[in-house]
């Protein structure tokens, strides 16, 4: 796993913007399971059985990596990670007045801090967290913003229909790292998604709250925000007021673990992986190696790449 920063004509967003790409490739499915991923088949690179304690950029570096030889006709791939212990900026985040400030609060606390370049706002990680990047290829003269979030909601929601769970689609208001594909069980959000589009590919990157404390992670990004932008929004003493830098004014009891959320369906870690390893093959993909796998000195520069480009 691993990450790095954006080449050029790379966009940061969480929801929209445009841009052209070239060399569109063919043989991909436009229709049915799978949307977006070829025929000829893509592959599951799963590093989920362990838990990352090193620098949190690692897979992120892996994913650009992966993107740009995508876009230059490798297979795609879908890229399963977790993290011991990390809290994930985006970009605006990073921008905060006292953002170094909370950042320093959270390394005290035994947390890896750093930015991504992908759209989106704080995320937490830690090992109850499961981490999903779908690297696909662009096939539009026009790259469709929405074609890359239906992919992973229809992938998420397809594998919890294995557990007879349904889901919500629309952004949860109040949640952590808000989005209009937020993805919620009655009401509670356990996923979020972003996306970091390169000119002839692009990765598409969600978070899904599994096991452990969500209400907790909420709390600590408050934190987080109230440090950073040097303001409570609500003390219990004050009137609730709105924040005065676009970040989420978080109200931790609106996410969940599906664990809590879909009680009694048999979700765990283990298991919602093994479904989706299911879900991953019956669309065609590939367990195994892929045949174009970053060097491992690649993701490293990579890595320290993206954390000089985007956290500073």
């Amino acid at each position: 796993m691993t990450t790095r920063p954006s080449s050029e004509n790379e966009l940061d967003h969480n929801q929209s913007e445009t841009v052209h790409q070239e060399n569109d490739l063919e043989d991909v499915t436009t229709s049915g399971p799978g949307i977006g991923l070829p025929r000829g088949g893509f592959y599951l690179h799963d590093t989920s059985s362990r838990t990352l304690v090193g620098d949190v950029l690692f897979p992120f570096a892996y994913d650009e990596l992966m993107c740009k030889k995508v876009g230059e006709g490798a297979a795609p791939v879908v890229h399963l990670w977790r993290h011991e212990k990390a809290l994930v900026l985006g970009l605006r985040d990073r921008r905060l007045p006292k953002a170094e400030l909370g950042m320093n609060w959270l390394s005290a606390q035994g947390y890896q801090v750093a930015v991504r370049s992908s759209g989106g706002a704080a995320v937490p990680l830690d090992p109850g967290v499961l981490n999903i990047s779908l690297v696909v290829p662009s096939t539009e003269g026009k790259q469709n913003f929405q074609a890359g979030f239906e992919l992973m909601r229809q992938l998420i929601a397809e594998t919890l229909q294995r557990f007879g769970v349904e889901i919500e689609t629309g952004e949860v208001e109040g949640s952590y790292c808000p989005g209009t594909f937020d993805l919620a069980v009655d009401g509670r959000k356990f996923c979020g998604i972003s996306q970091r589009r390169q000119n002839k590919a692009y990765v598409v990157q969600a978070f899904i709250l599994v096991e452990g404390h969500a209400e907790r992670r909420g709390h600590m990004v408050r934190m987080f925000y109230e440090m950073a932008a040097d303001e409570v929004l609500d003390d219990g003493l004050n009137p609730v007021k709105e924040p005065s830098f676009p970040y989420p004014h978080v109200k931790p009891a609106t996410m969940g673990s599906l664990v809590s959320l879909a009680a009694g369906k048999g979700i765990t870690m283990r298991t919602l992986v093994l479904a989706l390893q299911q879900t991953i093959e019956a669309w065609g993909g590939i367990s195994g190696r892929h045949p174009q796998l970053p060097a491992m000195q690649d993701m490293l520069g990579k890595a320290a790449e993206l954390r000089q480009r985007y956290d500073s």
